[in-house]
């Protein structure tokens, strides 16, 4: 089943971009307007995940609306896993090119070459907080505080409750109780908080918000909940609504985990409404890459899960793996309801935020790989050239030689085309679910791909700057932990007042 968007991209791309021409001035530019910024990005989940995409088990209400209300890029990309994604978002460039080729051993830290958007933003006049997860490096140089955020409201390593041998692990109470009354590092205390997670990350985020507002200071507050990763945990009255259907626990509980996200964001939709903040607030909701779950039981019997038509998901090179929903809603200025068929990704946020924010790249810092979108948010059908966004799996075993990993797990994607594993060749144009290789009629695709990705591979090769680092000898956060623990004791967490949650 081809999703919607597919369908709205090629079919009707035409009437969004008449409609974007109504709904915004297209001469007027949008650069230095200096909007907030809200980035909302969940956590494995993927196009089949949202019921206004075609998921008619799930409920998002919330999310739909906001559909409806946004403008989306509807061939939008990210890479395959959550380190990468994150790194790439931050940095404006492949995460290969800030040392980032897994998600654990010492390879999820960002290199601290590395200036992030957000230091940008920070130096720019903007107020900078992050809510979630981050996973970067728990150890202290790589911490968020250090990378542009004023404000931190984090979890360690790369989910709640997470531990592996060397940097990647989370606060030790959070390995017994995952996702529920979480001890959470604010800025440079770590609290006891109450409640699920994700309801606690939407709660700071909103009061941390609420403070920016009534400063009148523009502001980027990026919230980053942990769900729906694994373990598949939610609150019991998200889950009791699967569970009745005959949906086994995983299920219940990653289903449950969606719709309780989806509520949150209604909590940020509502609030944005009674503070009046909408129109000079750009809020984004993406994701960090493809769906985890696609297969799961009804009654004790597997079945497969609404995919929205993808064959893959989270960890592939295929499409399932990196495309995903963003949608984008700046009241008044973007059109509503508008589709934006153009291929774009995560390495494009960096220059887009600086662009609307009248912030100035400087020239001694990394080499930018993104565009800026404005062009296309001031006008749908603005020239677009192709290009080629390079992904890769990454996740070869430590101490192996990269290059031994090269061709595997990965693709080139350009505007009609996908290659991947260097052999299969997809024409995404007509075959958005890559039903047909169609690598042996067209050889000279396959030519120009792979000697694009050879030169892609060969600049980047050098830039694996984690590959060869040791293990660190402790848990950064677990010795934070235990240092507070015994100097001062753990404070308990206290919600923001006058918010009326």
């Amino acid at each position: 089943m081809i999703h919607q968007l597919f369908r709205v991209s090629y079919a009707f791309s035409m009437i969004g971009m008449l409609h974007a021409l109504v709904t915004c001035d297209a001469a007027e530019s949008l650069q230095a307007k200096r909007p907030n910024i809200i980035l909302v990005m969940t956590d494995d989940q993927g196009m089949g995940d949202l019921s206004c995409l075609g998921n008619k088990v799930l409920k998002t209400p919330n999310l739909d609306r906001f559909y409806k209300l946004s403008t989306r890029f509807t061939d939008f990309h990210v890479s395959p896993t959550c380190s990468p994604t994150r790194s790439s978002m931050m940095s404006g460039r492949h995460e290969f090119y800030n040392g980032i080729t897994h998600t654990i051993n010492e390879r999820e830290r960002m290199a601290l070459s590395t200036t992030t958007f957000p230091q940008l933003l920070q130096s720019s006049g903007y107020a900078t907080g992050i809510f979630g997860k981050w996973h970067l490096g728990d150890e202290e140089a790589y911490q968020p505080d250090h990378r542009g955020f004023q404000h931190i409201f984090i979890h360690g390593a790369g989910g709640i409750g997470q531990s592996y041998p060397g940097s990647c692990a989370d606060f030790p109470p959070n390995r017994k109780n995952k996702y529920n009354d979480c001890v959470i590092l604010e800025n440079q205390t770590i609290v006891q908080t109450k409640g699920f997670c994700t309801d606690v990350f939407f709660q700071a985020a909103l009061g941390w918000t609420k403070q920016q507002l009534d400063a009148g200071k523009p502001f980027l507050t990026y919230i980053a909940p942990n769900a729906p990763h694994g373990p598949m945990i939610a609150p019991e009255k998200y889950k009791k609504r699967f569970s009745e259907l005959g949906y086994d626990e995983e299920t219940s509980g990653r289903y449950g985990m969606i719709e309780n996200i989806d509520d949150n964001f209604g909590l940020l939709m509502d609030k944005l409404d009674q503070w009046k903040a909408w129109d000079n607030t750009l809020v984004i909701f993406m994701t960090d890459n493809g769906q985890s779950n696609l297969k799961g039981k009804l009654n004790d019997q597997p079945v497969p899960l609404f995919s929205a038509g993808f064959k893959t998901g989270k960890g592939t090179p295929y499409e399932g793996g990196t495309h995903v929903p963003a949608l984008w809603r700046w009241k008044g200025v973007l059109g509503e309801g508008v589709d934006i068929a153009a291929l774009t990704a995560h390495i494009d946020l960096f220059k887009t935020f600086c662009e609307l924010s009248g912030t100035t790249i400087p020239s001694d810092i990394q080499k930018l790989q993104g565009r800026s979108l404005v062009p296309l948010l001031e006008n749908p059908k603005a020239a677009w050239a192709d290009r080629n966004l390079f992904v890769h799996v990454g996740r070869w075993e430590v101490g192996v030689d990269p290059n031994t990993a090269k061709f595997k797990n990965c693709a080139v994607r350009t505007q009609r085309w996908r290659f991947v594993n260097n052999k299969e060749l997809f024409d995404i144009s007509v075959d958005p679910t890559e039903s047909k290789d169609v690598s042996t009629a067209h050889p000279e695709v396959i030519a120009s791909l792979r000697a694009a990705y050879d030169t892609w591979w060969a600049e980047a090769l050098p830039m694996m700057v984690n590959e060869q680092s040791a293990p660190t000898p402790q848990q950064p956060q677990a010795v934070r932990y235990e240092k507070q623990l015994v100097e001062r004791g753990i404070p308990a967490w206290q919600p923001p007042s006058g918010i009326g949650f």
